[in-house]
């Protein structure tokens, strides 16, 4: 993964720490990052999207925590071994991040029908 992968929407109402931690996620789940792969180091990042340092620590912090990524002292932050292993815990996450979805789209005005044919045509684009 690189710094110039990484966007940030200001006006989504998702704080920037989690938007960077949903795009670590993504990049797993797509097969751009694998296990052992390095991150772009908090500065580099932090420096790339013009925030403050502490919260990408705070994204990078909360992905070890889950057991997603694993800091290495003096060599940087790299994708942990079992990042793609036991799915248990990424299903729980799968839910967190689909009930943030729905309610921003129910905030937005959505109804459900609209909100499940979006997921679906994003769905099929990514396949």
């Amino acid at each position: 993964m690189r710094t110039e992968e990484l966007r940030l929407d200001e006006r989504s109402g998702v704080p920037v720490y989690l938007q960077l931690r949903d795009q670590v996620l993504h990049a797993i789940a797509r097969g751009s990052l694998r296990r052992g792969d390095q991150l772009p180091t908090v500065r580099e990042v932090a420096v790339a999207l013009t925030v403050n340092p502490n919260t990408v620590n705070r994204a990078y912090a909360e992905l070890e925590r889950e057991g997603i990524l694993q800091t290495q002292r003096g060599r940087g932050t790299f994708v942990a071994g079992n990042a793609r292993g036991d799915r248990r815990p990424h299903r729980i996450k799968l839910l967190e991040l689909a009930e943030r979805f729905v309610a921003q789209a129910r905030s937005l005005g959505f109804e459900a029908d609209e909100i499940a044919r979006a997921a679906e045509a994003q769905l099929r684009k990514q396949r």
